[in-house]
Formats: structure tokens, sequence, C-alpha cells
């Protein structure tokens, strides 16, 4: 792998989040050596890293009992300079306080997080810079049809339901009115009190029967019309300098012909970290020098167009094949884990010259992964290093 150093090069740096492979991937181009917490360890993020570990799990979520030991296990004799956080904290914003008792926080501060994810403080934001933003209650609808119910905190879509899913004895929930659109959403860097757009990008849903909202997958650029991108691009500025946001964060909308809504604020880097990799490989040098109240030297360049998707299984699967994963595939994991229907398997990404390329891409080869696992398991075989041929004609 080839990799850029920078004045901080070699140094160590903490990584918690549920998946830590994008981090540790945008730490190492950025010459850091990275130390993952997260819920998998997968192969490839192992590849990356000096050190990792795995800290909680997708059901549970992070604990304090279980990070702040592993964190402290990663931290020995390396001297990080501080820790990156990922997906995980904004529905325990408490853990990141703790944490930032220990090691610099590089990342919003626990405060910040607290009041972005209120959606009650959410909605109030929303409403004084006069930017759209779908109605909320606390209490259940009179009439759910139209209504939507999601936990405080939550992220990934897994948490969001129709009205009707709620039951009584449900904690820390918010229900939200359904609005139209397609999910589009803005990536900033920001320092503290201004913000930079680096770029749009359009996601999708991998709907299953319990779980229609569940992120599948996205792809950037989105492609917008000229004045949609402008009117998106300003609303995030907006939000950020009065929320006080630094380093990466992503602001969700739906978009819809001439008008749009603010769906949530992801105070954080986020699931769009893959297809943002700019040709420096500096930006995750950036999100730490926004966190610093700095801003770049010069703007970050992004090229061509580039997508991920979630592949998930389509069964139970006992234990991981052997497999030859492809060059295309990432959180790759390891050889004999179990896996239940519809867990995530593995990340593919592709890059293209443009948006709608780069989507067929991870599309196609996503189904061209998920039917070698099928035939695999119905063959019962070892592949003992055997070629296999895939999508994109290569062979590994």
């Amino acid at each position: 792998m080839s990799e850029t150093r920078t004045p901080g090069s070699g140094a160590a740096v903490l990584i918690a989040s549920a998946s830590g492979r994008a981090l540790a991937a945008a730490a190492r181009r950025a010459g850091y050596a990275p130390l993952v917490a997260d819920f998998f360890d997968d192969a490839d993020t192992r590849d990356l890293c000096a050190a990792t570990c795995r800290a909680g799990d997708p059901d549970t979520g992070f604990d304090a009992q279980l990070l702040i030991p592993a964190l402290e296990q990663l931290a020995e004799g390396r001297e990080p300079i501080g820790i990156v956080y990922g997906t995980g904290f904004e529905d325990r914003v408490s853990l990141l306080g703790e944490i930032a008792s220990r090691w610099p926080l590089i990342g919003n501060p626990a405060d910040v997080v607290q009041r972005v994810k209120d959606p009650g403080l959410f909605a109030d934001l929303c409403q004084s810079l006069r930017i759209p933003h779908p109605e909320i209650s606390f209490a259940p609808p009179p009439q759910t049809e139209g209504w939507l119910v999601k936990s405080v905190g939550g992220a990934g879509g897994s948490h969001v339901a129709p009205a009707d899913a709620w039951r009584a004895g449900d904690e820390n929930i918010y229900f939200q009115r359904v609005a139209p659109g397609e999910p589009v959403s803005i990536l900033c860097l920001c320092d503290g009190t201004a913000a930079h757009a680096l770029g749009s990008s359009r996601q999708w849903a991998a709907p299953t029967p319990q779980e229609p909202f569940r992120f599948g997958g996205g792809v950037r650029p989105a492609d917008l019309p000229a004045r949609m991108e402008a009117w998106l691009t300003d609303a995030a500025k907006s939000l950020a300098a009065a929320s006080g946001l630094v380093g990466l964060n992503s602001f969700d909308f739906l978009v819809s012909d001439e008008a749009f809504v603010l769906i949530e604020i992801n105070p954080r880097p986020g699931a769009t970290l893959d297809i943002f990799q700019d040709r420096g490989g500096l930006v995750f040098q950036a999100h730490i020098d926004a966190c610093r109240g700095i801003s770049p030297a010069m703007p970050l360049e992004f090229t061509g167009a580039a997508a991920t998707q979630i592949a998930y299984a389509r069964r139970d699967i006992a234990a991981i094949p052997p497999l030859d994963w492809p060059e295309w595939t990432a959180d790759r994991p390891r050889p004999g884990g179990a896996l239940r229907l519809y867990d995530p398997l593995c990340t593919i990404k592709a890059c293209a010259a443009d948006a709608a390329d780069a989507r067929a891409r991870v599309a196609e080869w996503t189904a061209c992964l998920l039917d070698s696992i099928d035939k695999y398991g119905e063959r019962d075989i070892e592949r003992d290093g055997a070629e296999h041929q895939y999508a994109d004609g290569t062979s590994r």
C-alpha cells in the first residue's frame, strides 16, 4: 500500500468505531499508525493497523467496561496522539466524555454531539435557521400512517421503522413525519466556526422485513442540479456554524424536484468515508487539523466517481469459507466466523468515470460475491486456493 507521509508521519492514533476499517485505511494513507477497537476486528482491519481488538458487538454496542480497557491496552507503550471516533456513540455520549478524560478527543465533544442528536433541540435549530425539517413528536401520533418511529441517537437506518411498529414500553424513541425525496448527503470539513463542503453523495437502502430503511450503500457525486447542491451546501454550512461542529461531519437530506428537508446531522466521519478518498490521501489529516481549528492549506481533490455497498448475508453461514477476497472488497471477515441472515458480510467498493457506472459496478460485484458464497455452501467443498472468476473478469 502506498502511503502519503505528513508532518505527523508514523504517529499512533486510537480509533473507535462500530467498524474501524475505513478510518484505519484513511489514517494509513495519511501516514499514521492506527490502533482500532471495533465490533468486528476484520481481517483487512488487522492488516492496516499497528494493533486491533474487538470491543462490543452490533447487538449491544459499545460499553465502557469493555471499551476503555481495550483502548488502554491498545495505547500501552505507543503514546497515541488522541482518539478518532466513528459510528457507535451518538446514543451514549457520556462514553465520549469518559474517553475524552483519558485521551485527546479528535472529533466533536460530547456536549456538541448531545445537542445535534437531541431531536427536539435539533428541530428547534432547523426552525431558527429556516431549514426545512420533518415534523416530530415525542408522543405517538393519533394516526400512525405517514409517520416513522426512530431511536434517539440511532445510526445507519436500522433504527427507523413505520410508526405502527411502535410498542408500549419502547424507550428513547420519537416520531417523525414521513417526507418525500431521495437520500442525499453533504460531507463537510468544519473548524468550529465555519465549514467547507467536500462534496455530495447519494444513498440507498437495503431493506429487510424488520429494517426497511437499513443502509445499503452510497455513491459520489450525487449529480444534483447546481442550484439544489448550492441550497444543501448553504444549509449544511449554516448548521455547522450554529452547532460549533469540528472535523468531518455529514448532513443528511431528502431531495425531491425543487424541495428538500434535512433529516439529521452525523457528527463524525461516517459511511461515506470510503467514497471520499482524496487524491493526496490527506482527508484523515484534514479531520485532525479541522478539530484543532485549522483549515486545509490546499483544497482536497476528489476525482471521478466512487461507490460503496454493503453485502449482507442472504442466509445463515455457519463458517465463513477461506475465500480469496477480490481487491474490491473490504471489511473482510476472518475465516471460520459465523453470520446470521442479514448480517453484514463485507463492503464492496468501486471507482468509475461517473456515478452511474460506479453504482452499477458495486451492484454487479455484490451480487457476484454473494452468488459465490451461496455456491460454496451448496457444494460444501474446500477451495484450497482454486481460482474463481469474478464479475470484473479477473481471477483471484
